[in-house]
């Protein structure tokens, strides 16, 4: 399988490719304003980049629960100078983290390959024509709701199928819009309203995504439903977002979305040599 870009093609091959998380933001749920300002973020983009990150995810609006959005102007003086720069010092994929069709057209003009909407291509009307015109990758997110709404009574009878029929519409219509099917990814919004209960039933049940001939994302570092099944407080999580990494990794999705790349990468380089050699494995180190 290959997800095509608007500059390139990934291609997916035994272990899940690392998108590094850049949240130029003062309110993102893990760490808003520690990557505020843009020199901080390039900085941080840079440091993913030497940890392995395959996809950098440029975003200037928090999505946590209860976020209050921010105008088109101020998500464009975040994410666009970031952009600019990681473009002239990597040559690592860059995706901005975006619902509005003005940011993305910016974001693609300063060089990002890949739009990662987490209203499925809903929030704008214009998005759809923004991905066809520039030939970007599209991600298209599941959310019952918004931000603001999301989390206030989420309800499914049965998550994974209503989850996944979501996501085959979406596609769908996006390419009767005109994008081809090799330009979409897929993502079932792990905590974008849903419950605990809804979050690991969908984990449980993510092998019913990847049959949708679109790549799969997973978003689920650091989020709430980890602190619940560990009993770890802490801020980062780090030790239960690298379980659900390598759950993931062994169900076979194809993009794990995160903010620990360098953990990330060496817990999956470790479980593809164990799963991979045959016999006795012979690990090799770099």
């Amino acid at each position: 399988m290959l997800w095509k870009l608007k500059s390139r093609s990934l291609a997916f091959g035994d272990r899940p490719l690392v998108m590094g998380i850049i949240n130029v933001t003062p309110d993102s749920f893990s760490d808003g304003g520690r990557h505020e300002r843009t020199d901080q973020a390039v900085e941080h983009g840079l440091k993913l980049v030497a940890d392995g990150a395959n996809i950098l995810d440029i975003g200037g609006e928090s999505t946590r629960p209860y976020s209050q959005p921010v105008d088109q102007a101020a998500e464009l003086r975040r994410v666009v100078p970031v952009i600019e720069a990681l473009c002239r010092q990597t040559d690592v994929p860059l995706s901005v983290d975006t619902s509005r069709a003005a940011v993305a057209r910016a974001a693609i003009d300063a060089g990002a390959d890949i739009i990662n909407d987490v209203t499925g291509a809903t929030g704008d009307a214009a998005m759809a024509q923004v991905a066809r015109a520039s030939g970007a990758g599209l991600c298209l997110m599941h959310m019952q709701g918004t931000p603001q709404t999301m989390q206030d009574n989420p309800a499914y009878e049965n998550v994974v199928e209503e989850i996944r029929q979501y996501l085959v519409q979406r596609r769908d219509a996006l390419c009767h819009a005109g994008i081809q099917r090799e330009r979409i990814c897929l993502d079932p919004g792990i905590g974008f309203g849903k419950t605990h209960d809804h979050n690991v039933e969908l984990l449980r049940g993510i092998g019913r995504f990847l049959d949708l001939d679109c790549p799969i994302l997973v978003g689920h570092s650091r989020k709430g439903f980890i602190r619940k099944l560990s009993g770890d407080e802490t801020r980062e999580q780090c030790a239960g977002t690298l379980a659900v990494s390598l759950y993931l990794a062994r169900a076979g999705v194809h993009i794990l979305r995160v903010h620990d790349v360098r953990e990330t990468v060496h817990a999956l380089r470790v479980q593809s040599a164990l799963q991979n050699a045959p016999g006795s494995p012979a690990i090799q180190t770099d």
